[in-house]
């Protein structure tokens, strides 16, 4: 892939990657320029986030747009599975049965450093989103992931945080 270039004047920025030339645009990295205005007292100044064209690429819009996921699929994520990692106890539960496989209540409690019944909670409201399952022996009750999507969600999640701001 060919690197963008980056040329500065003394109030703007311009990345460009085709070697047209600097260009005003707000395009995509694919062979276009980027402008970005480094001071908001330039004469017809365009703020940082904005651009100065609405639309560059109305057909990937389109595109997209058409992919996106309904409403009511992105609340359930939001409220749902994505809100359930955002809690610290919660997610080490997950990473413990992603690193130990099945565990009983009282393993994963000690392991994550919870008391029992705080752990047993967060497992219940993770079964209740179908991120965890249960199983029963005799008094005892083992959790494990429910899915491989679960597995891949947290193996991600886990590699993307691993990335240092140096690997950008």
């Amino acid at each position: 892939p060919v690197l963008p270039t980056l040329v500065r004047g003394p109030d703007w920025m311009v990345w460009g990657d085709n070697g047209a030339g600097p260009t005003p645009n707000c395009q995509s990295l694919s062979g276009t320029h980027y402008r970005m205005n480094m001071s908001s007292e330039v004469a017809g100044a365009t703020p940082l986030d904005e651009c100065e064209e609405r639309l560059v690429d109305p057909e990937r819009v389109a595109m997209v747009r058409r992919k996106l996921p309904t409403q009511d699929v992105v609340e359930e994520l939001a409220e749902g599975v994505f809100s359930l990692l955002a809690d610290p106890n919660r997610l080490r539960l997950l990473v413990c049965l992603l690193e130990g496989g099945e565990l009983c209540v009282c393993d994963l409690a000690a392991a994550v450093g919870m008391g029992e019944s705080a752990a047993s909670h967060a497992l219940r409201l993770l079964r209740a989103h179908r991120v965890v399952r249960m199983r029963r022996s005799g008094r005892r009750v083992y959790y494990s992931l429910s899915d491989g999507h679960v597995r891949l969600l947290l193996d991600v999640a886990l590699q993307h945080v691993g990335h240092g701001v140096d690997d950008e």
